[in-house]
Order: C-alpha cells, then sequence, then structure tokens
C-alpha cells in the first residue's frame, strides 16, 4: 500500500486512469483525517452482456456497511456487485472492523472514514459520486452529508433517527455488545469487530438533526416493514427532517440492511441514484 500522513487518503500504486484500473479492482489502504487505515476497494464497474445499460463512467456508489460487517463480507460483495452495474463501486471496513485500523465508534468518528472514501473516490476521476449506508453505515452517510459535503446523492437503508434506541430486542443485544466488557470480547472475535471502550463525549449529531441539514442534496431513505431493529418510525422521522428534498421508501416484507436487500431493491436504488446524482 502507499502511506500518507494522518489527514492525507493514501494512494494506490496503480495509476486510476490506467487501462489495468479500468478494469481490474484495486486494493489499498486509506488514512482518515485523525490517522486510521482504512481498507478500501475500487471496482471500476461490471461488463453488462444483457440488454441492460452498461456502467455511467461518471458515476461511482461508495458503499458504507453495517455495524459488524467488512469490505470482504459476502453480503456486503453482493451490494457491490449488483450497484456495479449502474457504476464504478468503492467499498471499505470501517476502522475496527476486519482489516482496517483503529477500534469502532459505532456511527461517530466513522464520518471520517467515510470522508476519506469519498475522496478516494473522486481521485478516479468521476464527476457523481453517491454514498450508500446500511444500518450504521446509514446513519453515516447522513452525518457525512451533513458535516461533509461532497456527495452528489444520499442513499440510507435501514437507519436509526436517533442514538440509545433499545426499544427491540436486536438493540438491546447491540447496546450489551458495545457497551459491557464480555460483550466487547464477543464483537472482537466472534464478529471481528475491535468495539471502542469509551463512550460518547460529546454526543455526536444524531441522524434525524442530520437529515435536516443535508438539502438541497437528493436523499433517498429506505427501510423494511419488517425491520427487527429499528421500526417505521425510524425512517419516518428521517424523511419528515429531511423536507421535499428526501424520498422515502417503505419496503414491504423487507428486514434489515444488507441481508435483507434484494436485487430487484438494490437495482431501483442504482436507477435512482443514476437518475437524481448530480
Amino acid at each position: 500500500m502507499s502511506k500518507g500522513p494522518a489527514g492525507h487518503v493514501a494512494r494506490s500504486t496503480v495509476r486510476p486512469h490506467s487501462e489495468t484500473s479500468r478494469h481490474a479492482p484495486i486494493r489499498t489502504f486509506l488514512h482518515t483525517a485523525d490517522g486510521i487505515a482504512i481498507d478500501s476497494v475500487y471496482n471500476p464497474g461490471t461488463v453488462v452482456y444483457d440488454a441492460s445499460p452498461p456502467p455511467s463512467r461518471d458515476l461511482v456508489f461508495v458503499v458504507a456497511h453495517g455495524f459488524t460487517g467488512d469490505a470482504d463480507r459476502p453480503h456486503v460483495r453482493r451490494v457491490a456487485a449488483a450497484l456495479a452495474r449502474h457504476g464504478a463501486v468503492v467499498t471499505f471496513s470501517f476502522r475496527g472492523h476486519g482489516a482496517s485500523g483503529g477500534r469502532s465508534t459505532v456511527g461517530d468518528r466513522e464520518v471520517l472514514d467515510l470522508a476519506a472514501a469519498v475522496e478516494w473516490a473522486r481521485g478516479f476521476g468521476h464527476a457523481r459520486v453517491v454514498t450508500v449506508g446500511f444500518s450504521m453505515g446509514g446513519s453515516v452517510v447522513l452525518r457525512h452529508a451533513a458535516l461533509h459535503p461532497g456527495a452528489d446523492a444520499v442513499v440510507s437503508v435501514s437507519a436509526p433517527a436517533r442514538w440509545y434506541y433499545r426499544g427491540t430486542a436486536p438493540m438491546r443485544r447491540v447496546h450489551w455488545l458495545v457497551t459491557r466488557p464480555a460483550g466487547r470480547l464477543v464483537g472482537r472475535y466472534g464478529f471481528r469487530t475491535r468495539i471502542h471502550h469509551r463512550d460518547w463525549d460529546p454526543v455526536p449529531l444524531s441522524p434525524v438533526r442530520a437529515a435536516a441539514r443535508i438539502a438541497p442534496t437528493p436523499l433517498l431513505i429506505v427501510h423494511g416493514d419488517q425491520d427487527g431493529y429499528f421500526p417505521l418510525d425510524h425512517p419516518r422521522m428521517l424523511a419528515a427532517a429531511s423536507g421535499d428534498h428526501g424520498e422515502l421508501w417503505l419496503e414491504p416484507g423487507m428486514g434489515h440492511a444488507e441481508h435483507a436487500a434484494g436485487a430487484t431493491l438494490l437495482a431501483r436504488i442504482g436507477d435512482w441514484a443514476a437518475s437524481r446524482a448530480g
């Protein structure tokens, strides 16, 4: 990998516009503004052999995975493969996940990870960048758009609207994983996720407050009506906060995040991004 000082994105040793990089994925580590090494993958897009439109050369998706995911997880690769039919795709592992350095702050400083990935994506010459986040990543793309403007459109899937929600059994398990020493051990050895032991200080901007600051950037909020983590008041709060620039899709029968996002939904997200970004 190529290394750079903290606050600068590490560049790949492969030239972005070479013939090699147009067809082959590129993998490298990026450096965030606070010096964390982020494992990242650039895929230039899929060659289409059927009657579908070819992927847009000027469009790149930056995919922000959910908590305990990483760039190599099958469900993340499946999402990336689906979006690659519409444009190039950057995937990465959040801090504390997979091969990336640091420890997870569960949505707080992860905005710096996404900012590094977006900057890297721009460096390949793409005019339009769309951030697509799932669950924790869904909250990160909202906060990134509010705090680090740079995306041309934002898609937030299965995201919470507010912090500290414990109203469902899955979220109570997540809080145990994050807040208890035994839970953090399970996260490290069971889910390849290293979780920071410190509480938030200060508490970061909430997703619902972030959604209110994103305009005029187009925003798509996607949520399943069978989501076991966050009930429907969460996407409705986000949609209400986003105002006229936001669009809400409530998906019948859909569960939570990447695992529940089927091929048809991902194709619709790709079509929406291609038409709304830029």
